[in-house]
């Protein structure tokens, strides 16, 4: 029987790290319990509201975020807040699936254009692996705003 499982980084500022990666992954954040959003409504303000009706300190409601799959396939990602820095390369990174289907130069233009969309969202650029057929099908190695490792490929 498969599992399902949850992804969860450490973080400084969970709320910042958790939009980024709701952007890179077309995921969403969840609303509070028990409180139903109106259409278009911001799901992180009704967090927001949420705990400071739950008399949560202001300075506390940083601590934790998460973001799901709309459509309910992909992992949940939480975030959490630590107040240690990363000091080394994280020993598992997350293969953003950018460019499904495509080969050579028309998988690396899609991962070029998604590369540039992160950038401007706060990632950083690495390097670039070019094909190396068969075995090599080409990735960007990028770091999130935090300075964890992820590969577009």
């Amino acid at each position: 029987m498969s599992r399902h499982i949850q992804v969860t980084f450490d973080a400084h500022d969970p709320k910042a790290l958790s939009t980024f990666w709701r952007e890179a992954l077309g995921y969403i954040h969840p609303g509070p319990p028990g409180v139903d959003l109106p259409e278009g409504a911001d799901p992180l303000a009704a967090w927001d509201d949420f705990l400071a009706q739950l008399g949560v300190p202001e300075a506390e409601r940083n601590t934790k975020s998460a973001i799901e799959d709309p459509e309910g396939h992909g992992p949940r990602v939480f975030f959490q807040q630590v107040p240690e820095d990363k000091v080394a390369k994280n020993r598992v990174h997350l293969d953003v699936r950018a460019a499904p289907g495509l080969q050579g130069e028309a998988r690396m233009a899609a991962l070029e254009s998604e590369c540039t969309r992160l950038v401007t969202l706060g990632a950083t650029r690495l390097h670039r692996s070019d094909p190396e057929p068969p075995m090599n099908a080409g990735f960007i190695v990028m770091t999130d705003p935090e300075g964890n490792e992820f590969c577009l490929d």
